[in-house]
């Protein structure tokens, strides 16, 4: 998806709104309950430093998701707390009503949510609520 994601020392220094960007949503809680909340990880092309957490998306998805060919990465140690839906969904870029990429392979996306979740259970992890 399409999403205008607020890294946490954006939020940090007072900003309200971030960069549209593609993102990964990796969770969602139960549809029933209201307001239903998602949490979604930014894609960037800025290469992981040495305390951030990320997976690189390969050459065939990021082609076949209409990502550029620049290597990008999914930051699995800092995301976005959003209410869903979100306000912050933007459209894909050359689109008129296209808000998502696509869906990663379930191979990769289950390798993301993985590390997500080892990276957040061990604290290392930057959450921002929108």
């Amino acid at each position: 998806m399409r999403y205008d994601y607020l890294w946490n020392r954006e939020a940090a220094a007072g900003q309200l709104h971030g960069k549209e960007r593609p993102a990964c949503l990796v969770a969602a809680s139960d549809p029933s309950v209201i307001p239903r909340f998602v949490v979604l990880l930014p894609i960037t092309h800025a290469a992981p430093g040495k305390d951030t957490e990320a997976v690189q998306i390969p050459p065939k998805v990021r082609a076949h998701l209409g990502l550029d060919d620049q290597p990008c990465w999914v930051i699995v140690s800092e995301y976005n707390v959003d209410h869903w839906p979100t306000a912050g969904l933007a459209l894909v870029p050359g689109t008129k009503d296209k808000f998502a990429y696509g869906f990663l392979p379930p191979g990769l996306f289950a390798q993301i949510k993985s590390l997500f979740l080892e990276v957040t259970e061990r604290g290392a992890s930057l959450q921002t609520r929108r």
